[in-house]
């Protein structure tokens, strides 16, 4: 296997800047995986004095690990770590070497304090685009804590674990032979997970706010911003700091920006918060909100924020089907993000729930991996836009059910079919499929809020043009509101509506 002169030119600059000796130990078999990933590790190799290779026999071939000299740092790749994993693979290097990170340190100090042994395992795919937060996470406690290891697996490289784990959705993570999570987590709520919530034990005696934002996605971003900018003292409170976005593979259009990706996205949200006197509290869940002398919001935490004015931006989360079986077997066969999961499906039959933009366009993805993919549609007709239909009319893999209901997802420990009506007919059938990606749009993050604010019949909260609600110095923007488009450029000015409506609020009271 042999790196583009492109990647070559980058690997040389990065590999620059180790600082120590690092020793890659090889665990390799006869097979043309193993021949590839050692010709990667070779030229790599070749391409730093700093980097030397040793034969071992490790847990899985073939794989390899990443150590300092005379030290285990359990840092391990089990498969060839390139595609969206090939920057893992260039970070644990720079890291083992003694490269700083750029983690926060009260993150790295709480990782070096952590007592007890944990091993991490996570199940990627190389297209995943959410995989690499969560490896290079695990890699990086891994090399601060020597407690703590980590090996990333290539699950197309280990099917037959993969399939007898049950694994159908990626990032999945494993802690000590147990499962510990699916999908994209933060360092941050790795942590939190295990119970080292490093944000907990700040939130107790804050000093009132003057504007207090609920939500880390655009809407509350830009409402923060706009706060902060005015001298005004501004909190910002966080289930999931970025919210979906961080979920969102490909953005193009963000005016003024051709093409970026959500997590880079919310990455420069992050950097233009901080540039502000913001008081940040990420992966707090807030329980309900209540109208006082000051507005009072209750974290399940126990704390209570207080503020004179507060800011809804909460966001909303993809629908469910709300049909037998999609509960018992969401991540064993059904999915949300054709992106991330849809590898594990390549070669088998699946079927996409939806026919607007986001259904078609993962059955256009999905149909070049799978193989066969059914698109069912409540109405009588599609509702994607018209580029987007006639690419999917040009595969032959395709097969499109339109004024179809579906009934039921079938399965014994995971997904084996799925049952629809017919709606004119009310002729029930069946198709046998391996997995289901449901893509029918979203629902509010608002059933905390209860009937303290007037909402609409799907729980959008009703706002006016300012971003007030009903209830006298609370506003909400973005996707939690019956705003009739939900798009990131959207939720971003209403964010800095909402927020200079609570300043005009702050001054007339």
């Amino acid at each position: 296997m042999q790196l583009d002169a492109e990647i070559k030119e980058q690997l040389a600059h990065y590999l620059k800047l180790m600082e120590g000796n690092v020793l890659i130990k090889v665990s390799a078999g006869s097979d043309n995986l193993s021949k590839d990933m050692v010709d990667l590790l070779d030229e790599i190799t070749n391409m730093s004095s700093k980097i030397t290779i040793e034969k071992r026999e490790l847990t899985r071939t073939p794989s390899f690990s990443i150590n300092r000299i005379g030290e285990d740092t359990g840092v391990a790749f089990a498969g060839i770590p390139l595609g969206h994993e090939f920057t893992s693979l260039v970070l644990a290097l720079l890291h083992v070497s003694g490269r700083p990170t750029r983690a926060e340190q009260k993150l790295v100090d709480h990782i070096k304090n952590i007592k007890g042994k944990y091993h991490f395992e996570s199940y990627i795919s190389l297209s995943c685009h959410n995989c690499p937060d969560v490896v290079q996470a695990l890699n990086l406690m891994s090399v601060l804590n020597p407690s703590i290891s980590h090996t990333m697996i290539d699950g197309a490289s280990f099917r037959d674990e993969v399939e007898s784990k049950n694994i159908m959705a990626v990032p999945t993570v494993y802690l000590n032979g147990e499962y510990f999570s699916t999908g994209r987590i933060t360092l941050e709520e790795i942590l939190a997970k295990m119970g080292n919530n490093v944000n907990t034990a700040e939130l107790d005696n804050k000093e009132p706010y003057d504007v207090l934002v609920v939500g880390g996605g655009p809407a509350g971003v830009s409402a923060a911003i706009y706060a902060a900018r005015k001298g005004i003292r501004t909190g910002i409170v966080a289930e999931r700091f970025g919210g979906q976005l961080m979920d969102t593979m490909s953005i193009e259009n963000f005016i003024s920006v051709k093409f970026t990706e959500g997590p880079k996205l919310v990455a420069s949200f992050k950097e233009h918060l901080e540039n502000y006197n913001i008081d940040m509290m990420n992966l707090q869940r807030v329980q309900r909100l209540e109208k006082k002398e000051l507005i009072e919001v209750t974290l399940e935490s126990g704390a209570v924020l207080k503020s004179k004015t507060v800011i809804i931006a909460t966001g909303a989360r993809w629908r469910d089907l709300g049909v037998p079986g999609e509960a018992e077997f969401k991540n064993k066969g059904v999915a949300y993000c054709h992106h991330c999961d849809g590898p594990i499906f390549k070669g088998k039959d699946v079927a996409v729930i939806g026919g607007g933009n986001s259904g078609v366009e993962a059955a256009i993805d999905l149909a070049g991996i799978a193989n066969h993919v059914t698109v069912l549609e409540f109405m009588p007709e599609l509702k994607a836009d018209a580029v987007l239909l006639e690419r999917l009319s040009s595969l032959s893999n395709v097969t499109i059910l339109k004024n179809v209901q579906t009934k039921e997802i079938t399965g014994t420990d995971k997904v084996n079919g799925i049952t629809y009506m017919e709606r004119d007919t009310e002729t029930v059938k069946h198709i046998d499929l391996q997995g289901l990606f449901i893509q029918i749009g979203l629902l509010p993050n608002t059933d905390w809020l209860g009937d303290i604010v007037e909402r609409n019949p799907i729980g959008e909260i009703i706002v006016d043009s300012h971003g007030a609600t009903n209830l006298p110095g609370l506003f909400a923007a973005g996707d939690c509101t019956n705003s009739p488009y939900k798009q990131i450029i959207i939720s971003l000015g209403a964010g800095a509506v909402a927020s200079l409506s609570a300043f005009d609020y702050l001054i007339r009271n």
